[in-house]
């Protein structure tokens, strides 16, 4: 039986959802991992759910440390209350210091509810932040040139990319 390397390992890319969001994140990025190169034979998702948004940075560190992930896609949504916002940052702080702890990126996806009063506008904001960042997330690991190429171009997740600015 011959041995396996580490090139032949099945990479593990970790997707935290909350329950507290008003759209399925979870879903759309587990989506867009699935049509990605490689699912399933380069790479697999593992998955966990947590009530809101505060409780990501622990379940993202859970999914590195005892999972085994290379990378997380950490989803949430932030609601609109000014205490919403501090909550949100201090979230952020917590995935900064997990990220920082386990030396494995974990991407924050937060969608603030506030981002469009449209509930249209903000589902499709939901829809794209989360996954474009699912595919960031496998560029990372897999094809981390398509990053690269796209640097200073002013690309966005979420809504219609800025574009580059010229001097």
């Amino acid at each position: 039986m011959s041995k396996k390397t580490n090139r032949d390992k099945v990479v593990k890319i970790g997707v935290v959802d909350t329950m507290f969001a008003r759209y399925n994140m979870g879903a759309a990025a587990l989506d867009e991992l699935a049509n990605c190169p490689g699912y399933g034979t380069s790479f697999k998702v593992v998955t966990k759910t947590v009530p809101g948004f505060k409780d990501l940075a622990v379940a993202a560190k859970i999914l590195i440390e005892r999972d085994h992930c290379a990378i997380v896609v950490a989803l949430g949504m932030p609601g609109k209350a000014p205490i919403d916002k501090q909550c949100a940052h201090e979230a952020a702080l917590g995935i900064m210091q997990a990220q920082l702890i386990t030396s494995t990126p974990i991407l924050e996806v937060f969608v603030h509810e506030d981002e469009s009063d449209d509930p249209n506008v903000l589902a499709t904001v939901f829809e794209n932040r989360s996954r474009s960042h699912a595919r960031n997330a496998y560029w990372m690991i897999f094809e981390p040139e398509q990053l690269r190429e796209r640097a200073g171009q002013g690309i966005r997740q979420g809504f219609a990319d800025a574009g580059p600015l010229t001097s």
